[in-house]
């Protein structure tokens, strides 16, 4: 996950931990060698583009609504096709009321006709006040959630870790998170759900209190869920 900062200084950038206390309470509850928090990168505004999520301070994400605004604004002068000006003027009067694209109601149709245009308020946007620039780590924690992805955890054995996935991906893909190999040769997945871990305290209780469910590639992965993928190798 990547993301962008705009109008915030004093944050370095590069990798970051996700410091999400839920790993810490596993790591409490599952022995492992080490514990390993997910990892975002922290980008310049210049990666804003191709970013997944933006951190802007609010005199940033002013200026992100202007460039849009602009932009819809030259697009509109240029007369394109009837549809895709009924959403840009949709898209105009969001703006002008300092509202984001992301917050404009546009249906998955919409969205289709205008996302070439790549408008920066589309994605995500998380203001950061002082306070939680100048906690930045522990603030990246409702970023992720904000911006449209989970985590869940694999444990035990030499590494206790959260792995970030999009919200609505499937078991088969969050095996792909931790390599290509699980993904290819997915056989199964066996999932504890958050809850029933920490109400069996820990992952072999709530395996005797049969709370292991083996689920398919097709199942959609909930937050903090507790994997263990089998595979052919």
């Amino acid at each position: 996950m990547k993301i962008a900062l705009v109008g915030v200084a004093g944050v370095p950038l590069g990798k970051h931990k996700v410091k999400d206390p839920r790993l810490d309470k596993a790591d409490k509850l599952v022995k492992a060698d080490r514990k390993t928090y997910a990892l975002v990168d922290v980008v310049g505004e210049e990666e804003a583009p191709t970013a997944d999520a933006i951190v802007a301070s609010p005199e940033g994400r002013f200026d992100l609504i202007v460039k849009d605004l602009e932009f819809a604004e030259t697009r509109l002068a240029r007369n394109p096709p009837a549809t895709e000006k009924a959403v840009l003027e949709k898209i105009k009067a969001c703006l002008e009321g300092e509202g984001v694209v992301a917050e404009a109601g546009l249906t998955p149709e919409e969205l289709r006709l205008v996302e070439s245009h790549a408008f920066l308020t589309a994605k995500p946007i998380v203001v950061a006040e002082a306070p939680e620039v100048a906690a930045f780590d522990d603030f990246l924690v409702r970023v992720v959630n904000a911006s449209g992805y989970i985590s869940f955890l694999t444990v035990g054995g030499p590494e206790n870790r959260a792995w970030l996935i999009r919200k609505g991906a499937t078991s088969q893909e969050a095996g792909g998170a931790i390599h290509t190999d699980i993904e290819k040769g997915f056989i199964r997945a066996e999932i504890i759900g958050w809850n029933d871990f920490i109400a069996a305290g820990g992952e072999t209780q709530a395996k005797h209190a049969n709370k292991m469910r083996v689920e398919t590639k097709s199942y959609v992965m909930q937050d903090f869920d507790l994997a263990n993928f089998r595979f052919k190798k």
